[in-house]
């Protein structure tokens, strides 16, 4: 499918991978959605690109009225959705059994409620206002990319909960694109490594080299142009589906 004339639904699109993802789908002429809960972040992206390219609707990706009435409002602002990208996620250091004693519960549980069910409700809904375009002239109505992470494939030490909740996105991968795929909706899954992003920013020196030592060719961060760069060709290339790509420099997480 073409990015130009469509429009895009991207979740954390205040920021970080979200972000970048709007400014460049942007730049290719699609209008955009954004699908966050930082109103001052947002805004800054809605006056950077202009409110006739891009919207802002505050949503909590958990709650499903909540992502209802985002995409009732994508309805009504552009008439329709093509592609839904979901950004949005957190993440969590702690070990299943530290020195203050078990992995907080309801902690593990936010996780996997933000980064799974999450992704899993925006994907549902926006799939719904996808179904009711017209086939274009390669038979497809939409496309839907999820965000996983290589943590999904090498959970670090203290990454229970994040690593679960990306594997778990990595799983749905293949069961969502066989479910969409009588609606002409195809789905794919990336799994970034270390990109440089406002949340990369926050770790501590010792811990971003230890990183970047795992990288292998490009030995450095991910750039977000390169993940909306991948969005981009799984979009354009309609043989891609239900396959989760990793975006990584060839890097292979160790332990710690």
């Amino acid at each position: 499918m073409d990015l130009k004339n469509n429009v895009a639904l991207v979740t954390g699109g205040a920021s970080g991978l979200g972000r970048g993802t709007v400014e460049y789908l942007v730049s290719k002429g699609a209008k955009v959605a954004i699908l966050d809960i930082n109103d001052d972040k947002a805004k800054e992206v809605v006056d950077l690109l202009g409110a006739d390219n891009v919207s802002y609707f505050n949503t909590n990706v958990m709650e499903e009225e909540s992502v209802q009435n985002a995409i009732d409002g994508i309805k009504e602002t552009f008439g329709k959705l093509n592609f839904v990208i979901n950004c949005a996620g957190t993440g969590y250091g702690a070990r299943i059994l530290g020195r203050k004693g078990p992995h907080p519960l309801d902690i593990f549980k936010f996780i996997i409620d933000l980064n799974l069910v999450g992704t899993f409700n925006v994907m549902r809904l926006g799939a719904e206002l996808i179904d009711k375009n017209e086939p274009d002239e390669k038979g497809e109505r939409g496309v839907i990319i999820n965000t996983a992470s290589i943590a999904g494939y090498e959970g670090q030490i203290g990454q229970s909960a994040y690593s679960a909740s990306k594997a778990g996105v990595i799983g749905l991968t293949l069961t969502a694109a066989r479910d969409l795929a009588r609606h002409n909706i195809r789905v794919c899954t990336i799994a970034p490594g270390i990109f440089d992003t406002p949340l990369m920013q926050l770790a501590k020196d010792e811990n971003k080299e230890t990183l970047l030592e795992a990288t292998q060719f490009p030995h450095r961060f991910g750039h977000v142009d390169e993940y909306a760069q991948l969005a981009e060709h799984i979009i354009s290339n309609t043989y891609l589906n239900g396959e989760t790509i990793r975006l990584d420099s060839a890097m292979r997480m160790g332990p710690k």
